[in-house]
């Protein structure tokens, strides 16, 4: 995250962004064109990003094919447009599925305490007791390398995080005022849950999953990478990587340009959920 400061640090002090509203916005915008990219960029292209050519096999990059071609002749560029879609969807799902699950079972474990609230936690803890990329490998690897896989892989390493945090939200909340307030006048516990607990915790679950996104499509591609996520011929960034590695030294750009596709995305994930964690609290703004 150092790099992330210094870059906002470089920002502010040359007169771009002078508030973290102005950062936000400027984040916001950059992470809506990638989102549009992703989602619209591969209907305005014409090249098929599965279709082989071996007469256009590892061409550098020219005015037809901007980030030249793989050893199968497909064009890099369309590729990585594709593999937006796929890296950005997958993500997205992981997020999801990670911020659902473990802030329900914090809520469940915070609310009803005693052995519900032991049985939960030490099942939490044993689950962080393990190195979660491991972990997500050794899943990913006994299930068997798909993109389905590598979400569920990664989903079931990662909601540990938000059921702590979902259980340390609920327990402040539990002692607050308003509940109180709410229990006495006789409100039910499953009113209590959706009508004051659940919409109390969604804005730090949110910070969170947007400072997650960035790791998330670094642990992606990473399991591609390895051949645990997916598979050829899916055009997914990591799985690019992989296939660039082969031919690295005669055709580099197979490489070069799926890896500057994860720096720039990642970058821009990271900076708009640092700028989000500071609009939202600003005393963690230092």
């Amino acid at each position: 995250m150092s790099l992330i400061r210094a870059l906002r640090k470089g920002a502010s002090e040359m007169g771009f962004l002078r508030d973290e509203h102005s950062l936000f916005r400027l984040y916001s915008g950059l992470v809506l064109l990638v989102i549009l990219v992703a989602a619209f960029g591969p209907l305005l292209l014409s090249e098929d990003p599965y279709a082989s050519n071996m007469t256009a096999s590892l061409l550098e990059p020219s005015a037809e094919h901007w980030f030249g071609t793989d050893k199968l002749g497909r064009d890099c560029f369309t590729r990585i447009i594709y593999g937006a879609r796929v890296s950005l969807s997958m993500t997205i799902m992981v997020v999801f599925l990670m911020s659902v699950v473990g802030t329900l079972v914090g809520i469940v474990s915070g609310y009803c305490g005693g052995w519900v609230d032991t049985l939960l936690m030490r099942f939490t803890d044993m689950m962080m007791a393990f190195p979660g990329i491991v972990l997500a490998i050794a899943i990913a690897g006994v299930m068997g390398g798909s993109v389905v896989n590598t979400v569920l892989a990664l989903a079931t390493v990662g909601w540990t995080k938000y059921a702590r945090l979902g259980r340390s939200l609920t327990l402040k909340l539990t002692q607050s005022e308003f509940m109180a307030a709410a229990i006495t006048n006789g409100t039910k516990p499953l009113a209590l849950l959706y009508r004051h607990i659940l919409p109390n915790t969604f804005q730090m679950v949110i910070v969170t999953a947007a400072m997650d996104i960035g790791s998330i499509i670094m642990e992606i591609a990473g399991l591609s990478f390895l051949g645990f996520g997916a598979q050829p011929p899916t055009a997914e960034w990591g799985l690019m990587l992989n296939e660039g590695r082969q031919v690295l030294q005669t055709a580099p750009w197979a490489m070069i340009f799926p890896g500057l596709a994860i720096l720039v995305v990642v970058a821009i994930f990271n900076l708009w959920g640092d700028s989000l964690r500071d609009l939202m609290d600003p005393q963690k703004a230092n």
